[in-house]
């Protein structure tokens, strides 16, 4: 099997190639807009272009299957340039797949994607994917799931997956989450003194739960989806859902209830200044996707993560600590 790996060098493209390395039978062709030192075969290619179809559709030539994990989120300011590639740039991956005559098309959505959801109760993969009007991220995630309903609706044949894990991380992508989410503004004894469950306090509203999923976990099941032609939606997440009092029992700390307005507040007003580089529509997401429902995963993939929700966190704060990082242009370390 022949695998195309669209956005294949950051936190889970990297994933995905060394668990699909470790598959049998299955040759992987990497795409990113810069190349990293692997000995995968690799096409440099910006997907934000209009050019890129072309490019697109001769990377693609011979491919069972293409996997589109690639996504841009800085800079936040400026939603135009985030669009290029998150929405034009997957409609021309989706595009060149069918042109291609792809027979699988894999697509990383998000939890972001839902709309708002209920506070006593998982939904499954069957919940509306409307996303969150405040957050970009949110309803760019929801504008492609469209444009991939679409694609699906006019090439019956082709299998067409999309997974929406919950959070995330891996040890490895710490510098590039800071990077992205954190910037400078937090010393890096904070992150020490998390990791090793010593953090005082932890101010957040409570009304938040947040799942989470490790890097290793996702492209797991990413193989999965590729060895057995499962297609829809599937949701991804490690147990359990951790609530902000879960959160502060697990880093050590107590938790300090902060009003959801104060914390948008404090937010919008450091990224405006850019101080930090996370606009304020991540709170309003952070308060709004609802609990998934993993069902799916473990019946038609057989899937069970093999990191708990907490085991990934820590990983991430020991990777925060140290200045962690991965030899892709990505994932450079601190």
């Amino acid at each position: 099997m022949r695998v195309v790996v669209v956005g294949g060098s950051g936190n889970i493209g990297t994933a995905l190639r060394h668990a699909l390395d470790r598959t049998p039978d299955i040759d992987v062709v990497g795409v990113s807009r810069r190349a990293p030192d692997v000995a995968t075969p690799w096409h440099e290619i910006d997907i934000s272009l209009p050019a890129s179809d072309v490019l697109l559709r001769a990377a693609f030539a011979g491919a069972d299957a293409v996997v589109h994990l690639g996504w841009l989120l800085q800079s936040s300011h400026d939603v135009v340039k985030l669009a290029r590639t998150n929405v034009d740039g997957s409609r021309r991956v989706f595009e060149a797949a069918v042109a291609a005559g792809v027979s699988h098309l894999v697509y990383l959505s998000s939890i972001g994607a839902y709309s708002p959801g209920p506070e006593d109760r998982a939904v499954d993969e069957t919940w509306p994917v409307d996303g969150v009007p405040s957050s970009t991220y949110s309803t760019q995630k929801a504008t492609v799931e469209r444009m991939l309903d679409r694609i699906a609706a006019g090439d019956p044949e082709m299998t067409v997956t999309r997974f929406r894990p919950g959070l995330v991380l891996q040890h490895d992508a710490a510098s590039e989450i800071q990077r992205y989410f954190i910037g400078g503004l937090a010393p890096h004894i904070v992150f020490d003194w998390a990791a090793r469950g010593r953090l005082p306090l932890v101010p957040l509203p409570s009304g938040m739960r947040l799942q989470f999923v490790h890097a290793d976990d996702v492209a797991d099941a990413i193989v999965l989806a590729l060895r057995g032609g499962v297609a829809g939606p599937i949701n991804l997440a490690a147990g359990p859902a951790l609530t902000p009092y879960k959160l502060a029992r697990l880093l050590g700390g107590l938790h300090v209830p902060v009003p959801a307005s104060a914390l948008r507040a404090l937010a919008a007003a450091s990224w405006r200044l850019r101080l930090q580089p996370t606009e304020p529509g991540w709170i309003d997401l952070a308060l709004a996707i609802p609990e998934m429902s993993t069902s799916r995963a473990a019946d038609e993939l057989g899937w069970e993560p093999k990191h708990t929700a907490q085991e990934t966190i820590v990983a991430l704060l020991r990777g925060l600590a140290e200045g962690a990082g991965a030899p892709t242009p990505p994932l450079l370390p601190r």
